[in-house]
């Protein structure tokens, strides 16, 4: 049996960063995951992710944020890859607005995040937008609000150069293999896959969709899979308009709807379509399922419902389609946080859809636990006991004990 200081378990975007810091720690930890990483079976594809710093979900997340950036342009450095692009990101909202982004008062939300930590950005009305972003069909009572440091993250190629580094600095990777099951003692925690045993000091549990799978019913009823799926359509005439030098990245809370819509710029010409995405939360799933590719006629019902209405010079027509797992809590925060039964095992989990962009904070976060022997977070936002009160019926924010 093989000892490590350090395993992580799930080699994402949450494990691929933990990996990279522990590895610059000295630890030369040992990483494992069930496909080849970067892959499209998980959380962390599809070409992009939005990066903000002001984060709705609350302000809590923007230390983070700011923090993930710093580390990004270090990992750009370091390797020459081109992973973050702050091309600006739009924010719209109402208040006629009818869908929720993951939290009531998102936009709010926002704007007091960034005033609060001195983020630049602007506060725009309709016809500021209209004359600025001429793609966006805003009703009159529409606002935005603009941060220029947002932008995108290149989740494939952030991932690679985090891994690329942890090998060069002596951690090793295992590729391929399925973790059947993790037992912690005073000892220190022993790891079983379908290709061997490990044993470690510390367990950094990063296993994304799959977390369910290996952490007991106690723990796995707090979190809930659902398949997003991601549409690129075809640009409909001038390409101009959507090319990343004139359309930010954007996230609109919409009226007259349940759920809201998110993009980007046209990022590989008008040729490769301009990626949409929203967000379900109705119909479960799990890691493993497979519900097939997106019917045509559904492609065609949402470009009536969801793109005809709002954004002009988009065609119903796909230029390719993609899916991706979210892992949610019922709160929509994360879980950083110690095992209940074990002190030696982190559980880094349930991003609920916007994780990306912190995780070369949280790995950060992560790796000095590892080293520390306590959770990074001391703070109720992402304590698994929260999930805990709340479940069984008590008051939540309690203190920890």
């Amino acid at each position: 049996m093989r000892r490590f200081r350090t395993i992580v378990l799930g080699l994402g975007a949450m494990g691929s960063a933990t990996l990279c810091q522990l590895a610059r720690r000295g630890h030369r930890p040992l990483g494992i995951d069930r496909f080849s990483p970067p892959h499209a079976n998980g959380s962390s594809h599809g070409d992009t992710r939005i990066t903000r710093l002001a984060i709705g979900e609350g302000a809590h997340y923007t230390p983070l944020a700011l923090r993930s950036h710093e580390l990004w342009r270090e990992l750009e450095r370091e390797t020459g890859a081109r992973l973050l692009a702050s091309i600006g990101g739009l924010f719209l909202s109402s208040p006629t607005r009818s869908s929720v982004l993951h939290v009531p008062g998102f936009f709010d939300n926002t704007v007091a995040a960034a005033r609060q930590y001195g983020i630049v950005h602007e506060i725009l009305d309709a016809q500021a937008i209209r004359r600025r972003f001429p793609v966006f069909k805003v009703a009159a009572d529409e606002y935005g609000y603009f941060e220029p440091e947002a932008g995108y993250l290149r989740p494939e190629a952030c991932i690679a150069a985090q891994l690329a580094v942890a090998e060069e600095r002596g951690a090793t990777i295992c590729r391929n293999e399925r973790v059947q099951s993790f037992d912690a003692s005073v000892d220190g925690v022993a790891v079983t896959t379908d290709r061997g045993h490990y044993l470690a000091d510390r367990l950094v549990l990063t296993a994304g969709a799959w977390l369910p799978t290996l952490v007991g019913a106690r723990i796995a009823r707090h979190f809930t899979i659902y398949r997003q799926r991601l549409l690129w359509l075809a640009v409909d005439g001038d390409p101009v308009p959507f090319s990343p030098d004139r359309l930010p990245v954007f996230i609109w809370e919409l009226q007259r709807r349940s759920q809201g819509i998110y993009g980007f710029p046209a990022l590989d010409g008008p040729r490769g379509g301009v990626k949409i995405g929203v967000e379900q939360f109705a119909m479960e799933t799990t890691a493993d399922a497979d519900e097939g590719a997106l019917p045509p006629n559904d492609i065609a019902a949402f470009h009536a419902e969801m793109i005809e209405p709002f954004l002009s010079g988009l065609a119903a027509r796909c230029v390719k389609t993609m899916t991706c797992l979210y892992t949610v809590t019922p709160d929509f925060g994360f879980v950083i946080d110690a095992h209940p039964d074990s002190d030696r095992v982190l559980l880094v989990a349930a991003c609920s859809g916007h994780g990306f962009k912190h995780s070369p904070a949280i790995g950060e976060a992560a790796a000095r636990w590892a080293d520390e022997g306590r959770p990074p977070f001391a703070i109720d936002a992402f304590s698994l006991a929260r999930l805990e009160f709340a479940a069984d019926g008590l008051a939540s924010g309690l203190p920890r004990a």
